[in-house]
């Protein structure tokens, strides 16, 4: 099984899923990760506020860092080669690089629900 590793530029929490305003990009690879992590796949995710030093450990980023500077991140690496920078992956390229299908549907919208003010569906 290919091993996928994502370092993330500096973020306030270690999703980026948080604040007032929740970027939709950041929301996507978290749903990913969680899905991959759920079917026992090993995706590991780096960000760079608190974990400043995996960053200087692993040497490809190091190197592409001091190359590029910080305006690269996010990098994503597949068995420690640079797959994709400046963005995140697509739900397509993962599924590519682990010969897998992703089931990462978003959950259905209120009013696609018969939910009523009890909350829940009868």
């Amino acid at each position: 099984m290919k091993k996928i590793e994502i370092f993330d530029p500096a973020m306030c929490c270690p999703t980026g899923v948080c604040g007032p305003s929740i970027d939709t990009e950041l929301l996507r690879i978290a749903t990913v990760i969680s899905a991959l992590k759920e079917k026992g796949i090993i995706i590991k995710r780096h960000g760079l506020s608190i974990e400043p030093q995996d960053f200087i450990a692993n040497q490809v980023i190091s190197d592409l860092l001091q190359k590029e500077g910080a305006h690269i991140l996010p990098v994503t690496l597949v068995d420690g080669a640079v797959a994709k920078t400046k963005e995140y992956p697509t739900n397509e390229e993962i599924e590519k690089w682990l010969e897998i299908t992703l089931d990462t549907k978003p959950p259905a919208a209120a009013n696609d629900c018969c939910c009523g003010s009890t909350g829940c569906c009868s």
